[in-house]
């Protein structure tokens, strides 16, 4: 299993020693309530989470420690994708905020709003589906 560093992105404004908790709505399909809390081994990843998150906050990138097992994402790896090369995770545990990252790549402006059509025209398809 991967060992890090681990990153997540959001547009909550956190602080070290805060605990993510599964239990909220997806960024993705917001009708569901997410049993995992997700994250991954690439800032730039997580970036992109950070980017699409709901909310109006500024996205932000935090380093992060799992406080449990964690498996790999079903959502973006062997159920859907062959192996995990996002190395993107999640668990049933919280993870904890050990740090804010300021060095991850910012998506332009048009490459944001190419992101969110992609992600209008996938929640209309079948394959859209979230394993939760």
């Amino acid at each position: 299993m991967d060992e890090g560093p681990f990153f997540h992105g959001t547009k909550a404004d956190l602080r070290v020693g805060d605990l993510l908790t599964p239990g909220f709505r997806s960024n993705y399909r917001p009708e569901i309530v997410m049993n995992h809390i997700y994250f991954t081994a690439l800032p730039d990843g997580a970036g992109l989470a950070a980017e699409l998150a709901a909310g109006d906050g500024e996205p932000r990138v935090y380093a992060v420690e799992p406080t449990g097992e964690f498996e790999d994402d079903p959502n973006v790896t062997d159920k859907k994708f062959p192996g995990n090369p996002t190395r993107s995770y999640r668990s049933s545990a919280p993870i904890r905020v050990i740090g804010e990252v300021a060095d991850w790549t910012r998506l332009t402006p048009e490459a944001l709003q190419a992101w969110r059509r992609r992600l209008a025209a996938i929640r209309s398809d079948e394959r859209g589906e979230i394993i939760n």
